[in-house]
């Protein structure tokens, strides 16, 4: 469906409807699919994480979105503008907003990684490909036939080394020694500081926010054109790399590792809350991308179709990335003689940066061109997302002030990013992605996902919501969507995350365990973020009394007078629509027809 580039109530809309679904699917699909997916099964059992995780989707997942989707596009308004549909939680908006920067701060280090290997995967040998002398207990990243031919061979100095360690010692790639040695140059202990940054993943960073910044600058009228590049492009590379991945020795065995179900895996929590966070993270809820995105549409766009395209196809992009990774992971077990392919090689950011890279040098023709479309792919698959998250803090901010230029608040806010980035391109860096993103990023998405579905659900209400996407949509909303917003979604995210916190342990970077000084950041990230909420909701109510603390806090949870379509048509028509369904049901608990638990459920049937 055509739709004209307007302005609504001071708020350009997308050019086009496809857009609009591109700049989803560029946010949604992205590194998480591609890298955390993979590591996170890879963390929980392999196919273990595959029922939970769809499970959750389901359940969780898909009603998340589709939540976003709907409230963005009623309103119009971004992440913090959004709740005058209950003014004390205010707080919500804010804390997705730092917890956002958060992320954006440690994704754009992934970008500028990706970067780095895009820059030498154009010598003439690929440089992770080789192990170097001071490297001890490397095995080639080279073709398996050279392996097996060399280990074949008795008489090679090089075979008899390999079979000692293959026996003594633990191998490990030269892809991994590579990423850990050379492009890091990661510290086993943090304790003494985390050193000075790298001044090539210096550089490479700086460029990947220059992208971002050009990317952003103009808003959707910029960003919605890089949209159809940066969500279609990926595809091409990885399924080329997946048709590479499933004929190398021994793939099999890791691609059943990936989708046999370990049964007993189910009953673990842990199991379940990863495959929460590794949802809400991989779809981008939670942060307020989608909000935003959704607040640019015109008000009558079918959203309900790119919310199921969007999840759908999110699901099936992890699988993907799944089925390829556990191909190369078992491969890489073939080559090291591991017993199990959990050996292979350590979990984390290292997963994308040592498999993939092992895998590509396996190529028999031109490794150097798989290795830069794979690595720009990477890279398109993270500024696709970091576009929509940069996107909402900009968003955020020209919403409380409304005459200061976009593309001003872009370039300033791309310098915080850059600048707060350089913490992560040093040698302790990726000890400080790990504690920022477990604290900051995690835990405190998840804990401030609850209040934003409780408060939509709970205090503004299902039936009154369930009417303002009726109006929206002009279409009765099913049972699955109300069972799964006021019950099943919201139970299972606070039961999960009670337990999570309960049974919480010290995290660990590469089995090390954080010295306290990192816990204790890693905790205060956590407490400043979940902290909005009360806070800002403390300040609404002192700053609106209405007699009483008691009576100031019964008139913040009910909406204000800002809350409702933007444009004053809309806005209009749907007053009408609402005061039509009130007299309906006044005349209905007149007649009394039902008692109150039969209307509550006919309530919540839509009936």
């Amino acid at each position: 469906m055509k739709e004209a580039q307007q302005k609504d109530a001071g708020r350009t809309n997308w050019s086009n409807g496809l857009e609009f679904l591109m700049s989803c699917i560029s946010v949604s699909v992205g590194l998480g699919n591609v890298w955390r997916f993979p590591f996170t099964a890879y963390e929980n059992g392999g196919g273990a994480f595959l029922i939970p995780y769809i499970i959750v989707l389901f359940l969780i997942g898909k009603p998340m979105y589709y939540l976003e989707m709907i409230i963005g596009q009623f309103t119009s308004q971004g992440t913090v503008k959004i709740w005058s549909i209950c003014p004390s939680f205010l707080g919500v908006g804010y804390g997705q907003a730092f917890a956002t920067i958060c992320i954006v701060t440690y994704y754009s280090s992934l970008l500028a990684l990706t970067l780095y290997y895009l820059f030498v995967s154009f010598q003439s040998e690929l440089p992770w490909s080789y192990c170097r002398d001071e490297w001890a207990n490397c095995v080639n990243s080279i073709p398996t036939e050279y392996v097996e031919t060399a280990l074949a061979n008795t008489t090679s100095a090089l075979a008899r080394e390999a079979n000692s360690l293959t026996n003594d010692t633990k191998l490990r790639s030269s892809s991994e020694l590579y990423f850990l040695n050379v492009v890091i140059k990661e510290k086993s202990d943090i304790s003494d500081g985390i050193g000075a940054p790298d001044w090539k993943l210096t550089i490479a960073l700086f460029v990947s926010w220059v992208v971002i910044f050009l990317v952003i600058m103009r808003g959707v009228k910029s960003s919605g054109k890089a949209a159809y590049f940066l969500a279609l492009f990926p595809y091409v590379v990885l399924f080329a790399l997946l048709g590479r991945a499933v004929t190398l020795e021994g793939a099999v065995d890791g691609i059943i590792f990936f989708l046999r179900p370990q049964w007993g895996e189910l009953l673990n929590p842990i199991v379940w809350k990863e495959a929460v966070v590794q949802c809400f993270f991989s779809l981008a809820v939670g942060c307020g991308p989608i909000i935003m995105f959704a607040s640019y549409n015109r008000f009558d766009h079918g959203i309900y179709r790119d919310a199921m395209i969007v999840t759908t196809l999110d699901t099936l992009t992890s699988l993907l990335g799944g089925i390829t990774i556990f191909a190369i992971l078992g491969n890489l077990a073939h080559n090291l003689k591991a017993d199990n392919i959990r050996d292979v090689v350590r979990s984390g950011t290292g997963l994308a940066f040592i498999s993939y890279p092992d895998a590509i040098s396996k190529f028999q023709a031109v490794p150097q061109l798989f290795s830069a479309l794979f690595f720009f792919m990477l890279f398109v698959l993270g500024i696709g997302s970091i576009v929509a998250l940069q996107s909402t803090i900009v968003t955020i901010i020209c919403d409380q002030f409304k005459s200061w230029k976009y593309w001003k608040v872009a370039l300033v806010t791309s310098i915080c990013g850059f600048l707060m980035g350089l913490v992560y391109v040093t040698p302790g860096g990726q000890w400080i992605l790990t504690l920022v993103d477990f604290y900051g990023g995690t835990y405190v998405v998840f804990i401030l996902a609850i209040f934003e579905l409780s408060g939509i659900m709970w205090i503004y209400g299902l039936e009154n919501f369930c009417d303002d996407l009726e109006f929206m949509s002009n279409k009765k909303v099913s049972l699955y969507w109300r069972l799964c917003w006021s019950f099943f979604t919201p139970v299972m995210m606070i039961v999960i995350f009670i337990y999570s916190m309960a049974t919480i342990k010290p995290i660990k970077y590469s089995e090390l365990y954080f010295p306290v000084a990192g816990d204790v950041a890693g905790w205060l990230l956590f407490v400043v973020g979940a902290a909005q909420f009360p806070l800002w909701g403390w300040w609404y109510i002192s700053t609106h009394r209405r007699g009483s603390f008691a009576k100031s806090f019964m008139a913040s949870l009910r909406p204000s007078s800002k809350w409702g379509p933007a444009n004053p048509e809309h806005r209009h028509a749907w007053l009408l629509f609402k005061s039509d369904l009130a007299a309906k049901r006044a005349n209905q608990a007149k007649s009394n027809k039902f008692g109150f638990f039969q209307q509550k459920l006919r309530n919540l049937c839509g009936k």
